[in-house]
């Protein structure tokens, strides 16, 4: 019914009271309704308030449905590391909808599952950065699939064998999402850890020394040029951590050591992080990438 025709009745009812009930009781009546209306109006403003700032203000609930968030699981992938990924994203404040991707499961690594997606995350792998590249590649029927997603406005996230894998170059190939290289960081001039197993060390995040988990990361080596880059962490000797930089219309987050990591993987070769797990440093990660 529109508003209009709810005066109309209104009146005719009161035309009908007025000819049949004395002055008092008319007054009586419309006191109880002004108060009633009176205290409608707050509950009604609040209620429409929450629907238009759920609605509109908020990225992660706009147009009702979930931004989805794709993580990779299958060959070139590490035991727990996508797991761990798609858990750091739903805890994120973006209200993801999660979905692995890979030939084993329900959805495949394509141009058509990316294109339903909002953020596609390559977690950390096992073994040789070209092996898993390969063994990846084999799931696509063009190289160029990633990147041309991304350049579109897809957001990409990589995580250690992410990060090696977003790059490109004759020794470590990749997606070609990053404008610049990557290298293997434990080789590199002045790295305080030379060893390929897990360890925790220091990084420099965002002004801040943060404790974090680490097993043969990469760095990030810039093309001269380079803009738009947010470089968010550095190791002890100088190179990139972390950094998040566009790529075409859409953006690229990748970091060498593990934010994703929980206690099971300190627990697991005995190791501690002396200032906790790095959630809150994935958090920043994830949210420099959408916003």
């Amino acid at each position: 019914m529109k508003f209009s025709e709810i005066l109309k009745a209104i009146k005719d009812s009161l035309k009908v009271l007025n000819s049949k009930v004395s002055t008092r009781t008319l007054a009586i009546i419309l006191s109880i309704v002004l108060i009633c209306a009176v205290a409608f109006i707050p509950w009604l403003s609040q209620h429409l308030g929450d629907q238009g700032r759920n609605s509109s203000n908020n990225p992660a609930t706009t147009g009702g449905a979930r931004p989805l968030a794709l993580v990779y699981r299958g060959p070139g992938g590490c035991k727990g590391c996508s797991e761990a990924t798609a858990a750091l994203l739903q805890s994120s404040k973006w209200n993801f909808e999660v979905k692995f991707v890979g030939p084993k499961e329900p959805l495949e690594l394509s141009a058509a599952t990316l294109k339903s997606a909002v953020l596609y995350a390559q977690p950390g792998g096992k073994g040789d950065a070209r092996r898993a590249y390969k063994k990846i590649m084999r799931q696509l029927d063009d190289p160029n699939v990633i990147s041309d997603w991304v350049k579109a406005g897809g957001r990409y996230l990589g995580i250690c064998m992410g990060g090696y894998l977003a790059g490109d170059s004759p020794t470590v190939p990749g997606f070609g999402v990053l404008p610049g290289t990557v290298g293997e960081w434990i080789h590199s001039p002045g790295a305080s850890w030379t060893s390929d197993k897990d360890t925790v060390l220091q990084v420099n995040w965002r002004d801040h020394l943060r404790w974090m988990y680490f097993q043969d990361g990469p760095y990030f080596q810039l093309n001269p040029g380079a803009t738009g880059v947010q470089v968010l962490a550095t190791y002890t000797n100088g190179k990139i951590a972390a950094l998040v930089a566009p790529h075409g219309k859409g953006k690229v987050a990748v970091v060498g050591p593990h934010p994703e990591a929980d206690e099971t993987w300190y627990s697991e070769y005995n190791l501690t992080d002396p200032d906790g797990p790095d959630a809150d440093l994935g958090h920043d990660l994830i949210n420099t990438l959408m916003e």
